[in-house]
This record gives C-alpha cells, sequence and structure tokens, in this order.
C-alpha cells in the first residue's frame, strides 16, 4: 500500500509543473497574440465582426461575435481582437484535466493536461482568432460533459453536453463530425445503445439543436451559400492519392513519436472498449476523428490546410496514455518522457516560428526558406502605404482579392470602403457571396463609383506561380488609364504589393489576361530581377 503522504506530494508535483508550464506558456501566447499581424483568414473573420449577421459565407456566426466582444472591451488591436480566443484556448488543458481525472485518477489529470501543454497544436491553441479555438473547446467540454452523464445520469450534465454541441454549431460546419462521433458511440458501445431510451440523450440533442438555428437562417438568407461552399465547392468529391500523405502531416503536426504514441493509444483503447468506462468513449470518439478526418481527406479539400482537424481526436487519447504507459514494462516510460521532450520542443520551435513572424527583422531571417511566412507579413506595410497615397489622391479603395482587402481594411480600421475585385481566390475560400452581400465586389464597384478615381492594390504573389499571368494580365481591364503609383518589394522579393491609380470601368472586365497588361509586365518584371 502506497503512503498517502508520498501520494500527495507526487499529486503536488505534477500539479506545480503543469501551472508552471501553463503560465510560462501563456505568457508566451499573450506576447504573440499582442504582436503578430493578422493571418489572412482572421482579418475577414474581422470584418465580419464588423457586418454582424446570422451567418456568413464561410462561417457560423460565433468567432465574429467573440471579436466584436474583444474589440468592443479592449479597442481595435490585434490583441483586441484576439484576447477572447486567448481566453478559450487556455480553457482546453483544464478541460484535458477535468476529462483524465474523471477517466481514471487525480494524478492522470495532471500528466495529461501537461501532455496538452505540449501538444503543438493544443499548447498553441488561442493565439489566433480562428474558429478552431471555440470549436475544440467546445467538443472537449461535450467530451467531459458526456463522461460524467453516462456515469451520473444529471440532468445538469446532459444539458451542459448540450449546451457544448450548440457552441459547435455555432462555431464551424465541422461540428458535424463531433456528431457523428456521438451517433457512433451511441450505436457501437453497449452504454452508448442504453442512451437511446433515456430523456438525457434528447434532452441534450434538443438543446444542441439550438445551436443550428443561425445556420438555417444565414444558408437560407443567402440560398444556401454556406452549405454549397462547405459541402460542395471546396471539395472535388474524387479520391486523390496525394492525400495518403496524410499521417506524415500529422506526424510533423503532433511531434512524430508522440504521433506514434496516440496512434499506439488509439488502438489499445479500441482493444479494451468492451470493458466499458472510459476506453469505450475514449476508443470510438478518437477513432472517429482520427479516421474519419483521414478517410474525408482522401476525396475531400486537398488545397487548404488540414492538419488541424483531427486535433479533438487526439485529446482524449492524452487521458489514456499515462495509464497505459504505467502498465507496461518500466522501459517504456521512458518512450512517453522522450515524447513529451521532443513535443516540447516542437512547441518551442512553432512559438519561436511564429515570434520571427511577428517582427521585420525576424522575417528577414525566415526570408530565405521555403516556410516563409507570408500570410503573416506585409499587411501593416500595405496600410500604411494605402493611408499615404489616399491622403495624396482621394480615391476609391480597391484590392485585388478579398484577402488584401480585409488585411487593408484592418490596418486602416474600417475608415474608408474596400472593395475586392472577383479574384479566383474569393471563390477557392468561400468569401465571394458574402462580398456580394456586403457590396464590396466588382459588381457594386462598378455600380456605386463607375469614373471616379480609383486606387488599386495587387498582392502579386497572392495566386500560385501557374495562375498569376492570367490573374495579373487580366486586371488591366478592371481599372482604366491605369498608372503606377508606388511599389513595395519586401523580405527579398518574398511579398511584393503593387499600387495603382486610375479610374473605375464603366463596363464589366474581360477575363483573359493579356500580355500586353501593364500590371502583369510589371509584376513579371520584378520576378525576373529577383
Amino acid at each position: 500500500m502506497r503512503d498517502p503522504r508520498s501520494v500527495a506530494a507526487g499529486l503536488w508535483r505534477w500539479r506545480a509543473i503543469f501551472v508552471i508550464v501553463f503560465a510560462l506558456l501563456g505568457v508566451a501566447k499573450l506576447m504573440l497574440a499582442a504582436s503578430l499581424s493578422p493571418f489572412g483568414d482572421e482579418a475577414f473573420y474581422w470584418q465580419e465582426s464588423r457586418h454582424l449577421a446570422w451567418g456568413y459565407s464561410d462561417l457560423p456566426p460565433l468567432t465574429a461575435l467573440l471579436i466584436r466582444l474583444g474589440e468592443s472591451v479592449a479597442g481595435h488591436s490585434v490583441l483586441g481582437m484576439r484576447w477572447p480566443f486567448l481566453l478559450v484556448g487556455s480553457a482546453l488543458p483544464w478541460l484535458v484535466r477535468s476529462f483524465a481525472r474523471d477517466a481514471f485518477d487525480e494524478r492522470t489529470g495532471w500528466q495529461a493536461a501537461l501532455l496538452c501543454l505540449a501538444l503543438p497544436l493544443g499548447g498553441s491553441l488561442g493565439v489566433l482568432a480562428l474558429p478552431d479555438v471555440p470549436l475544440t473547446v467546445a467538443i472537449m467540454g461535450a467530451l467531459v460533459a458526456l463522461m460524467r452523464a453516462l456515469d451520473r445520469e444529471r440532468v445538469v450534465d446532459w444539458l451542459l453536453l448540450g449546451l457544448a454541441l450548440a457552441v459547435c454549431w455555432l462555431t464551424h460546419y465541422r461540428a458535424a463530425m463531433v456528431m457523428l462521433a456521438g451517433l457512433l458511440f451511441c450505436l457501437l458501445a453497449k452504454r452508448g445503445r442504453k442512451q437511446w431510451r433515456r430523456p438525457g440523450l434528447w434532452l441534450a440533442l434538443g438543446v444542441a439543436a439550438l445551436g443550428l438555428i443561425p445556420l438555417v437562417v444565414s444558408n437560407w438568407q443567402q440560398h444556401g451559400a454556406g452549405v454549397l461552399f462547405q459541402v460542395v465547392d471546396r471539395n472535388p468529391w474524387r479520391f486523390h492519392a496525394d492525400a495518403l500523405v496524410q499521417p506524415l502531416e500529422q506526424a510533423a503536426a503532433c511531434t512524430p513519436l508522440l504521433y506514434v504514441l496516440l496512434l499506439w493509444a488509439a488502438w489499445r483503447s479500441w482493444c479494451r472498449r468492451e470493458q466499458g468506462q472510459p476506453w469505450d468513449l475514449i476508443a470510438i470518439v478518437s477513432g472517429s476523428f482520427i479516421v474519419g478526418y483521414f478517410v474525408l481527406g482522401l476525396f475531400a479539400d486537398d488545397l487548404r490546410f488540414r492538419a488541424h482537424w483531427p486535433l479533438p481526436g487526439y485529446l482524449p487519447l492524452l487521458a489514456a496514455l499515462p495509464v497505459l504507459v504505467r502498465e507496461r514494462k518500466p522501459w517504456r516510460h521512458r518512450w512517453l518522457v522522450a515524447a513529451f521532450v521532443l513535443a516540447v520542443a516542437g512547441q518551442g520551435l512553432g512559438l519561436a516560428y511564429l515570434g520571427l513572424a511577428a517582427s521585420d527583422g525576424g522575417a528577414r531571417v525566415l526570408a530565405g526558406f521555403k516556410a516563409f511566412p507570408a500570410r503573416f507579413v506585409g499587411w501593416r506595410e500595405s496600410g500604411d502605404m494605402a493611408r499615404r497615397l489616399l491622403i495624396e489622391h482621394p480615391s476609391v479603395l480597391v484590392a485585388d482579392n478579398f484577402m488584401l482587402a480585409a488585411e487593408i481594411d484592418f490596418q486602416l480600421d474600417g475608415s474608408v470602403p474596400v472593395y475586392a475585385l472577383d479574384s479566383p481566390l474569393n471563390v477557392k475560400h468561400g468569401r465571394a457571396p458574402q462580398l456580394v452581400i456586403w457590396q464590396r465586389d466588382e459588381a457594386a464597384l462598378r455600380e456605386q463609383h463607375a469614373g471616379e478615381p480609383m486606387l488599386l492594390v495587387v498582392d502579386e504573389k497572392a495566386l500560385r506561380v501557374h495562375e498569376r499571368r492570367n490573374w495579373l494580365g487580366s486586371l488591366c481591364s478592371r481599372i482604366d488609364a491605369v498608372t503606377p503609383s508606388a511599389r513595395l518589394d519586401l523580405f527579398d522579393g518574398r511579398r511584393r504589393i503593387a499600387f495603382y491609380a486610375g479610374q473605375v470601368p464603366k463596363v464589366a472586365p474581360f477575363t483573359d489576361g493579356s500580355d500586353d497588361c501593364l500590371v502583369w509586365r510589371r509584376a513579371a518584371e520584378a520576378e525576373a530581377a529577383r
């Protein structure tokens, strides 16, 4: 029998280590959130926060609401935009601790929480104002509530489960995956099948359905634009073999050794699912996310970053991993320690990368590497230049794509309308319908300002190399009397922003690019001179 004093001392050590690491990581995240320029998508979510609605063409409303709350309290700044996400993201390791404690014991709770801080995708959550922050935290909250509801059969736990699921629906369409995971649990697990005959499950589902109301309303208002983008437009729905590398992407995102151990924990949990609590819940929910997103990735979106999708599936495994390791031979403890150290190193490298991206000097250090943080740099300079040129020559401000428009709009704090041309980038990211609703698209530009002076800002490297000629070559038909005004050649040519004066055309543009277009010629000359 173990001495209670030694047990208490062991718990105190784990708790102290967690609190120290949590505090240090929190300070690092706060510094990054206060200094890092908005990520491209973040700036568009900020624009959505300035046009509150039931939903948008890319997302339900919660992300915009959190940004609006942040700036209402702290004013317009990157930290003002991000502090609610920092706060929400900081809850994740505590929820992992609660889950592990309820599933196993107090010591496992602190160990799992510490592993969550080390996991790069988990520990860094909240630095950016992205929907994955409330979505991931809500999914983990739902798992904690479900664990307690299955164990205690209290109405409050079922209500909390329903509220967490409703938050998922208010955040992202990927809430469908957590509903699928729950359905599989209720079909495959003995404990799950019993819930069909109990009122608690139906109470939770009824509350969760309330989160669908904004989705239904916004899609009705937008003629299904959100569903069409998430289900149809962004997904080829055909097998693409390049997606077979997803396990390698996940190994890089989680760090390789920890990823292998998490997969081992998922397999061991699956083997023990017939033992009931907590193995059935851990095995089925984790497997749903990990296997489900792998299979989905073979046929769905193959263009956008997706390494963060399976994160909710890894979180329950962080609770199981310390227990499973303790049950094996002592030498396997060393594997977990090595995995933790490697994960901490990966977390540190990721935060250091963002730290370099947060300053001009750091970004210049990264300019010679393939992993250049292009989506984080050049926006402040673009906004400053646009402000100066507008003061010298008042004009209608237009960007050549939605992302550049959103970033400049953020830098100018919405002081002037910023229109976006009908770039292929707008369609690729599902933002074209939203620009139409806001009347910030190319048709609205011609309708409201035809013949007026125009300042066109062009991100020459926004598109892939093979797409640039056609798009940049078409810009001369999208601005009349085009004249070069200024150019920003930043970070050894990794970012190029060009400014052109002209007039808003009265007729729709030609869609085919031309090699004679001044915008394309200047972009090609700048690239050739690099």
